[in-house]
């Protein structure tokens, strides 16, 4: 993400990001009320060091299904300490007892029955509370902290691209024309390929216009909705951008060029190759909003070189978007689990 335009300058701070678990921590609001019945038990699990197709496929085992029969409401870092929910089909007269697979790195909260099971996405969002470490310049972080509370632009995160962009790489072979068979590689691959295109546009446009700055028209999505529509700017529009009613957005390109404005394609013409290959999978035209406004954003100061920021993001957001508008991080997640992810990812190569 380092080429990528900041909304509010390149940040002057350095600082170490997830230096243990602890210091990165996710509480995910699922807002869902259980029915209390129903074929589908929910958990919610606490985990640590472990990602969470590991702690799918423990629940698998315990229940006996397969590991596609677990559902979760969103991805979830293995260098941290998350809380997130789950759903596995389990008969209503069977019971098992999933705190069986209580461990030191797998703890389960509660377990509840709910009539259908849990869908990606279906989450409202997610909290964090993250602590920075060996900061070298907390006065100038304090003071992107007001800034920052006004949003941030809405990147996809690095995680989103792979090992050293591997996902992009792969994405280029695969609009050559090199077949992936496996299909979950090959959604990750052009999920990656897409949002890399949308990181791009954003990224030209805070450059060119920043994010407070509309243009003679613009996109608008419906708020906690995937509905867009294309309008002039108005006095009405502006009055709902400030209600919070609507909201800018950029392309997440699909098969056509059917709700992109034409400085949209002024912008996308560096990346054809790539719009043209994600044309001819069929994918359909999406948005996804502009900016990324983080609620309740605090920071507190631990000692002189540690500081401890907690906000909450919608469902499908970064937290390193909103970090890197604050500090120059640097990721300090342990050797040894490097290495293990390396070798995870090598195994679906």
């Amino acid at each position: 993400m380092s080429e990528l335009n900041y909304l509010y300058g390149a940040p002057l701070s350095k600082a170490d990001f997830k230096t243990t678990a602890e210091d990165f921590m996710v509480d995910e609001e699922l807002g869902i009320e259980f029915t209390g019945s129903g074929e589908h038990v929910c958990l919610q699990v606490v985990k640590k060091g472990e990602n969470t197709q590991y702690v799918a496929k423990l629940i698998a085992q315990k229940a006996g299904v397969s590991p596609r029969d677990v559902s979760y409401a969103g991805m979830k870092d293995r260098h941290g300490v998350c809380s997130q929910w789950f759903s596995v089909k389990v008969p209503i007269k069977k019971h098992i007892d999933f705190t069986e697979l209580n461990s030191e790195s797998v703890f389960v909260v509660s377990q509840q029955r709910h009539e259908r099971k849990l869908r990606t996405g279906c989450h409202k969002g997610n909290r964090f509370t993250i602590t920075l470490r060996n900061v070298t310049e907390p006065l100038d972080i304090l003071c992107r902290i007001n800034a920052v509370r006004a949003g941030v632009p809405n990147y996809f995160g690095e995680q989103r691209f792979g090992r050293d962009g591997h996902n992009l790489v792969m994405a280029e072979k695969m609009f050559a024309g090199e077949r992936i068979r496996d299909k979950k590689l090959r959604g990750i691959i052009i999920s990656a390929a897409r949002s890399h295109v949308f990181n791009q546009i954003v990224s030209l446009r805070v450059a060119e216009h920043g994010l407070a700055k509309t243009m003679h028209r613009e996109v608008f999505m419906l708020s906690g909705s995937n509905a867009f529509f294309e309008d002039a700017i108005s006095d009405e529009n502006i009055a709902r951008l400030a209600s919070g009613d609507i909201m800018m957005s950029a392309p997440m390109v699909g098969k056509s060029e059917k709700g992109l404005t034409e400085q949209e394609k002024t912008w996308l013409a560096p990346y054809q190759a790539w719009c043209d290959g994600l044309g001819e999978l069929g994918l359909k035209n999406e948005r996804r909003m502009l900016r990324l406004i983080p609620q309740d954003l605090s920071v507190e100061t631990l000692d002189e070189r540690t500081l401890k920021l907690s906000f909450g993001l919608p469902k499908g957001c970064f937290a390193t978007a909103l970090l890197r508008e604050l500090v120059d991080y640097t990721d300090a997640s342990p050797r040894e689990r490097k290495e293990k992810d390396n070798a995870d990812e090598d195994s679906i190569k």
